[in-house]
């Protein structure tokens, strides 16, 4: 039983129980209308969802005066579980952000190991920023650090910026506490503390594969945009310019930028004159001071068991949301206070990080929708019991239909909340452990990687901003992208594996 229905006093069935073949129809109709809305119409993603869902309601002949009752405890039994924790890490995230904190961890670690080890070090500080930051965010502040080296070292900027721009990505679409995947565990009913243990695990290879990866392919020269060059030459004098920035699109379909809009770091003058931003250090304890505090609760609360007189505690400290809530408590202690920011300015850059991703939790809302209207109408149990007699494992069959949705459309958060909206039937019938549950939702992360394409706002922001043509796009972007989500997925079926499932 789902969240859902646990919250509505009579569960709602159709008024005719309708055959299983006619089930499916209605749920391939309804994946290819929601497409075909994205994709040919370019209606907002969660608009689309939401008007496919109540189209699958009135189809499956869920009785009309309820159709909007299903909509509202999908909204309720999604939003519940997520929008806490998406505006929180965006507030953590614009925090260090506008710091300066970013360039900060990125001098440092390019300068302890040196020129020859700057994709490195770039990779590194990518996989650390983009745990509270957004995609593109990632890609926008580190792109000064990739033209600066890029001009001194005599490279191409892709060198740096395509290792860099992939791990960032798999830590996007796979690490909470960004939204798609904090989506997905919430449809599936995932502890978020596994999911996080499971995706950072999943990404430490990742992160390899993709320096040494991006080396190869880069290891000739392609076809620089005039834009770009010219911007790298002239870098030091008047930094990177507009000429070949992307556009403010996101990888969440959004059609904004996931990350906030602007990329300046905040220099408040004191009496003492312009304060330095955040140490390399600082920005370190901040980004894994909630990942260790959720890592730890859900340590010991498997430790200890419910019958323990601490076991309460433990959820208590473990829970993500309280964990990011005390991470942005130490941040807005550590930067703005410390620094002595402006009260007003401080105000701006906290409440800056939420209107930009109102329409990601609008996408995030409708999925719920979608996937309360599913399990209502019978589509999931119809479903369910489909794959069952096919005998393929469910995360395979996750990851495949996720990256099918991922291609087609282009937004990862879409893929995933679609997938899980289509699968938590099985999941909830499954008899699977916490473990196999967030293992099955970090396969369907790593599905929303692959086939990063023209669809895709990612995409144009590194193109643009790393100067290839689309075709050079599609030979490094794309497969990288793909390598990267079908490692991603290898790992999370082998851990499958292991788990006896």
């Amino acid at each position: 039983m789902t969240t859902a229905s646990v919250l509505a006093a009579d569960p709602v069935v159709p008024e005719v129980a309708l055959s299983t073949p006619l089930l499916l129809g209605i749920a391939a109709a309804s994946i290819a209308v929601l497409l075909l809305l994205i994709i040919r119409f370019k209606v907002p993603a969660f608009l689309a969802l939401l008007v496919v869902s109540v189209a699958v309601a009135i189809s499956a002949r869920l009785p009309l005066t309820d159709v909007f009752t299903v909509v509202a405890t999908g909204v309720g039994s999604t939003m519940g579980k997520v929008a806490l924790l998406i505006a929180l890490g965006a507030v953590l995230g614009r925090l260090i952000e506008t710091s300066g904190g970013v360039q900060s961890l990125a001098d440092r670690l390019t300068s302890a190991l040196g020129p020859q080890r700057t994709a490195v070090a770039l990779t590194a500080v990518a996989f650390l920023v983009a745990i509270p930051v957004f995609f593109e965010v990632a890609v926008i502040v580190l792109v000064p650090v990739v033209y600066a080296f890029a001009k001194v070292l005599g490279f191409q900027p892709i060198r740096f910026g395509l290792p860099m721009a992939g791990i960032a990505l798999a830590v996007h679409v796979a690490v909470p506490p960004h939204p798609g995947i904090v989506a997905g565990a919430g449809v599936f009913g995932a502890d978020i503390g596994l999911v996080l243990l499971v995706s950072l695990v999943a990404c430490v290879p990742l992160a390899v594969v993709a320096h040494l990866l991006g080396r190869w392919m880069t290891r000739r020269p392609l076809s620089l945009s005039p834009a770009v060059a010219r911007q790298v030459e002239e870098f030091g004098a008047d930094g990177p310019g507009t000429d070949g920035s992307a556009g403010s699109g996101s990888t969440d379909g959004s059609g904004g930028s996931a990350g906030g809009a602007t990329t300046t770091a905040v220099r408040p003058a004191t009496g003492s004159g312009v304060q330095a931003p955040p140490s390399a250090g600082l920005v370190v304890l901040l980004v894994a001071a909630p990942i260790v505090q959720i890592l730890l609760g859900t340590g010991l609360t498997l430790a200890l068991g419910e019958e323990h007189p601490l076991f309460g505690v433990a959820t208590f400290v473990g829970t993500p949301v309280f964990a990011l809530l005390v991470a942005v408590a130490l941040a807005y202690f550590l930067i703005p206070v410390r620094r002595r920011w402006p009260l007003e300015r401080t105000g701006e850059v906290m409440e800056g990080a939420l209107p930009p991703i109102a329409a990601i939790l609008l996408v995030v809302a409708a999925g719920g929708v979608f996937g309360e209207v599913l399990r209502a109408s019978g589509i999931g149990a119809a479903l369910s019991g489909v794959l069952d007699t096919l005998g393929l494992p469910l995360i395979l069959l996750a990851f495949v239909i996720t990256l099918a949705l991922r291609a087609a459309q282009g937004s990862a958060t879409v893929a995933i909340v679609t997938t899980a909206g289509l699968l938590v039937e099985s999941v909830q019938a499954g008899g699977y452990s916490p473990l196999q549950v967030a293992l099955l939702t970090v396969a369907v992360g790593f599905g929303s990687l692959g086939l990063s394409h023209v669809t895709d706002a990612g995409f144009w922001t590194v193109t643009k901003y790393f100067g290839l043509s689309v075709a050079d796009g599609l030979r490094t972007w794309t497969v990288l992208t793909t390598v990267l989500g079908l490692l991603g997925f290898a790992v999370t079926w082998a851990g499958w594996l292991l788990t006896g499932a």
